[in-house]
């Protein structure tokens, strides 16, 4: 057994759930890995997405941020691109940007795109949408506010939706953000997965709700402690 194995034994037991701040804290305890390792929730869910009164997938925006540096694209007439940039857009535009990812450019995590422009990237939606990366009314990427939108998403706006298995994971942060900053960033986020759909506020929808680092532990979190959100 590796010293990192045995010293991790010694800081939490497998199968217990603990309250958010105790996780927290034990993961900040474990050993570390040589970089700034990303603070992971896991929410496994036990509900027929196909027989779900609305899908379970929503948004959040993360009071702290992700502690990365979100690369956004926006989509918009000549009249917008400026405003976008300002608004900390990394790339803005129309014609040029549209065929640049026509050809397979992905070079970023984010892409918004104002209402007036939608008819016109619809031919993007098989280079976009297998990646995730289609821009969507449903999650705030189609809007008539480009500059508000590109604020939010800049400042720790994070989409999420349940994956073919079931599941919902992703990152709330850094390692090495404060630790009240984690535990708000993660509250967020619970609340807003929890009341994202009907069907999670039944108690057997949600199996179990785990919290990790890239390299670290897994840690089991009381759900009832959450319930109230």
């Amino acid at each position: 057994m590796s010293k990192k194995k045995k010293a991790l034994e010694k800081l939490f037991e497998k199968n217990k759930q603990y309250k958010l701040e105790e996780a927290v804290t034990i993961l900040k305890q474990a050993p570390k890995a040589k970089f700034d390792e990303t603070v992971e929730i896991s929410v496994d869910l036990n509900i027929n997405q196909k027989e779900a009164q609305q899908p379970v997938r929503g948004t959040a925006v993360l009071p702290h941020g992700t502690g990365r540096n979100v690369r956004v694209i926006v989509f918009c007439k000549e009249e917008n691109t400026q405003k976008a940039k300002d608004a900390g857009a990394d790339f803005a535009g129309s014609d040029e940007l549209i065929k640049k990812v026509t050809a397979g450019w992905c070079d970023f995590d984010v892409a918004i795109a104002s209402t007036s422009i939608m008819r016109d990237i619809a031919k993007l939606g098989r280079v976009l949408g297998p990646r995730g990366l289609m821009p969507n009314p449903k999650t705030g990427t189609v809007t008539n506010d480009i500059e508000k939108t590109v604020k939010e998403v800049k400042a720790g706006k994070i989409e999420f939706k349940m994956d073919k298995q079931r599941g919902i994971r992703i990152g709330v942060g850094k390692l090495s953000f404060e630790k009240a900053a984690l535990c708000e960033n993660i509250k967020q986020i619970i609340k807003a997965i929890f009341s994202s759909s009907p069907n999670l506020q039944k108690p057997q929808a949600v199996k179990s709700t785990t919290l990790s680092t890239t390299m670290g532990p897994g840690l089991k979190l009381d759900i009832s402690e959450f319930r109230k959100y």
